[in-house]
């Protein structure tokens, strides 16, 4: 009996063991947790390496891909994209809008030796290529504070050059037609245009000039250039008055010479005509009334060579003034009785 005993024991105490075993909620429970932790965690490590390897482009900048800081890529189109993640790749942006430098005051030089203070802005923006946008990265390390620096060293040699171009009076000019500003920014523009494209992959947009003053030097040579200038032209002036004032003068002349000579040419055509009318009237009056004609002749001739301031001591009984004394009786007389009274009266003379 005894030995049977023990063996009941056992296999009535190996049962409930085995029903212990089978049914543990716990342990799935744990089980089921480990692997919502695993696979969350698995989905956060993909999220971050799927982040990793995201870079956004946004609109005005471009993004430029380095592996182990050499670029390799850029990314001009606004939007997503990929790239390998750190380390292997790093993604850099790169502004592109347009920025303006000033050049500051320089001191530069006129082609005629007088000196200015002038100083220029420029407009600039990185050019949006694959290839510029690289040059950009390797020559200033994408630091746009350090190329506007770089920039005014170019902007500066540009302004000296083109200075020496160009005459102090065609910058500073109280005539606006002379001023060439517009050139002279076109000048410095061709200067730095190339030379930032080709170093920096910078494009120019603009230059111009923002400020332009004068020494003390300069500006007193500048005012004794404008009065001479104003001097030279009012010479130059003067001058020109009294060449059109001796070219009037000179025709009026020769106009009146001329007008002068023409009246003296119808004045004696008149003068003329009249002896020759007055003779004819002389030998029409002498035909029909002879001793009228002496008388008038006479008296003509005594109005020719008497005046007011005439004195003269002559006898009054001899020709032409017995006409005076005689009066119109004296040839009124026949011929014959007038003849022989001036041949008695000529007797009678000593």
């Amino acid at each position: 009996m005894n030995p049977s005993h023990p063996h009941h024991d056992h296999e009535s105490t190996a049962e409930p063991h085995v029903d212990h075993t089978h049914h543990h909620p716990k342990a799935d429970e744990k089980k089921s947790s480990y692997f919502r932790r695993l696979s969350f965690a698995l989905f956060l490590i993909l999220f971050a390496a799927a982040a990793a390897c995201l870079v956004q482009v946004r609109s005005g900048e471009a993004e430029v891909i380095t592996r182990f800081g050499n670029p390799v890529r850029v990314l001009l189109d606004p939007g997503l994209a990929w790239h390998w993640p750190v380390p292997f790749e790093l993604s850099t942006p790169v502004d592109l809008r347009l920025r303006t430098t000033s050049s500051g005051l320089q001191d530069v030089g006129t082609r005629d030796g007088l000196r200015i203070i002038v100083q220029a802005y420029v407009v600039w923006q990185v050019k949006a290529d694959d290839k510029n946008v690289k040059r950009f990265m390797r020559a200033v390390k994408n630091q746009p504070d350090e190329a506007a620096r770089q920039l005014r060293t170019f902007v500066g040699s540009a302004l000296e050059t083109s200075a020496s171009s160009f005459n102090l009076a065609n910058l500073v000019n109280t005539d606006a037609s002379k001023v060439q500003i517009i050139d002279f920014e076109k000048r410095v523009r061709q200067q730095i245009e190339q030379q930032l494209l080709d170093t920096y992959g910078v494009r120019v947009v603009q230059v111009g000039i923002e400020r332009l003053t004068l020494p003390v030097v300069t500006l007193a040579a500048t005012v004794d250039r404008m009065r001479a200038e104003r001097e030279t032209i009012a010479t130059e002036r003067t001058a020109e008055g009294k060449r059109q004032a001796a070219e009037i003068n000179s025709t009026a002349q020769r106009d009146a010479r001329i007008l002068k000579a023409d009246a003296t040419v119808k004045a004696a055509d008149i003068e003329a005509q009249s002896l020759v009318d007055a003779a004819n009237i002389y030998g029409k009056a002498h035909a029909q009334a002879p001793q009228l004609y002496d008388l008038l002749r006479s008296l003509d001739t005594l109005s020719s060579i008497i005046n007011p301031n005439t004195h003269l001591v002559l006898r009054t009984d001899a020709a032409p003034f017995n006409a005076l004394v005689d009066g119109p009786a004296l040839f009124l007389k026949p011929n014959n009785t007038l003849r022989s009274r001036e041949t008695k009266e000529e007797a009678k003379r000593p």
